[in-house]
């Protein structure tokens, strides 16, 4: 730094010595702009009349009293150093400078005659100065900001450099002492300073920007993470940047507010819960949402149902499909089918094919998932069937006595129920009777036909004795 304020070249004062030969001492600079803490050189050249000798010089402040040597007063101690060469140019290496430096340093030269003696008046003024960021303290993103290294004196052509956080800014537009931020975004918030080239071990004292935005950076976390399981609590938590701060949270499952605040808990969730939840961060400049958070409920199966397939009456001989039907989460992969409280097969369908009528009875679904099983409602299955195991029973049984009468009972196990029931004497064609039961007035032989509405079955004959009918080759008991 010291080096680089050295080249301008001033004009010097000339003095006309006892010996008719000048006395002069031109100054490089007579003015000096330095950095607190940094070093200074000031250079020159002196001529002096022939014929005298230099006995001693050295660099004095002018104070308007005699010039006392830098080197031997305790301010200076150690900061110090006097150089002059045999083409009688000199300098003074003052380092660490400091404000209280402010002063106008004059090299004084002494010679072996004693009133030959010169100080070169006015000396170099030297003027210390710190660096300092003058910018705005907040600027609102979209807007532009300009920071500016200021000292109090002028530097002699410094480059200026500028660092964010610590760091040096390589991509910014720099200025002179200017650094210039166009459409300020939230990323320029940070700790600013500058510094001179040569000198940036002494920058300035770092200056705080502040951005003002709206939310941004808006994100939802669950607590706790992994699994959720109908039953348990969980706590959704909205985190945004914005500022100022965030303070006003709104919930959102799909497009229906469902709460307010930093923190959404849903206590006991149930499968209803499940969906996809957003939070809307504002602030006083704006408003943003988070992106989707889906909820995944997982529950054993519910809503167990069993449908069947063709519906309406089940015909024996037919074909029937039952399926079974849940909505657990995860899905139901394990179906179990029960007769009663016997299983009787596997699968989301159990088929019956060619149904018979001892298929009739209550069917259920036994659905499983890995967080449980239920079962399902029974379905009553019903099989209609014609008459079979048609049979006669006659009474009383055994002995019939002359003048009794005899009752004959017809049974069957059709479905629907027989109500139509038809007698018949053999080796006749027309009916001799109808309805459940008949008394018949002859001896003969006699069956019954059962009839529903799938069909018809006849019993086998039935022999009836009637005593006294000698017309008839029955023997009588």
């Amino acid at each position: 730094m010291g080096c680089r304020l050295c080249n301008q070249l001033f004009h010097a004062s000339y003095v006309s010595g006892a010996f008719g030969t000048e006395w002069s001492v031109k100054y490089n600079q007579q003015e000096i702009c330095a950095l607190k803490g940094s070093t200074v050189f000031m250079n020159g050249t002196f001529t002096h009349p022939e014929g005298l000798t230099v006995k001693e010089t050295f660099w004095g402040k002018h104070t308007g009293e005699e010039l006392t040597d830098l080197s031997k007063d305790p301010d200076y101690s150690g900061r110090v150093e006097f150089f002059t060469d045999d083409q009688k140019h000199f300098s003074l290496k003052l380092s660490d400078v400091m404000k209280k430096d402010e002063h106008q340093f004059c090299f004084r030269i002494k010679t072996n005659v004693e009133k030959e003696r010169w100080a070169g008046v006015p000396g170099v003024q030297l003027r210390v100065t710190e660096l300092h960021v003058e910018a705005p303290e907040e600027v609102t993103e979209g807007q532009t900001a300009d920071l500016t290294c200021k000292t109090t004196c002028s530097l002699t052509d410094p480059t200026f450099i500028w660092y964010k956080n610590g760091r040096p800014l390589t991509t910014k537009t720099i200025k002179n002492n200017q650094l210039h931020l166009q459409t300020v975004s939230s990323e320029d918030a940070g700790s600013y300073s500058c510094a001179v080239g040569g000198s940036q071990h002494l920058r300035s004292t770092a200056h705080s920007l502040r951005v003002r935005y709206p939310p941004k950076s808006v994100s939802v976390s669950i607590s706790p993470s992994g699994e959720i399981v109908e039953g348990s609590s969980v706590t959704l938590t909205c985190s945004s940047d914005g500022n100022p701060p965030v303070k006003m949270y709104t919930w959102f499952k799909g497009s229906t507010p469902v709460g307010e605040g930093k923190t959404y808990s849903i206590p006991n969730i149930r499968s209803e819960d499940s969906g996809e939840y957003t939070c809307q961060s504002r602030n006083d400049l704006g408003e943003r949402r988070s992106t989707d958070l889906q909820i995944n409920v997982l529950y054993p199966p519910k809503s167990v149902s069993v449908s069947i397939s063709p519906s309406g009456e089940i015909v024996e001989g037919s074909s029937v499909t039952l399926t079974c039907s849940s909505d657990g989460n995860p899905p139901v992969k394990i179906y179990t089918w029960f007769k009663g409280s016997t299983p009787v097969g596997e699968g989301k369908t159990y088929s019956i094919p060619n149904i018979r009528s001892e298929d009739s009875g209550n069917y259920t679904c036994q659905s499983r998932n890995d967080l449980g099983e239920r079962r399902s409602t029974d379905l009553q299955i019903n099989v209609l069937y014609p008459p079979k195991s048609v049979s006669v029973s006659i009474s009383p049984s055994g002995e019939i006595v002359e003048g009794s009468s005899v009752t004959l009972t017809c049974s069957s196990d059709g479905n629907p129920p027989v109500k139509n029931y038809t007698w018949f004497k053999e080796g006749e064609t027309s009916p001799v009777g109808s309805g459940h039961s008949h008394s018949p007035l002859q001896s003969g032989s006699y069956y019954c036909e059962a009839q529903n509405e799938h069909g018809s079955l006849r019993s086998a004959p039935v022999p009836v004795v009637l005593s006294g009918e000698t017309h008839f080759n029955y023997f009588h008991s």
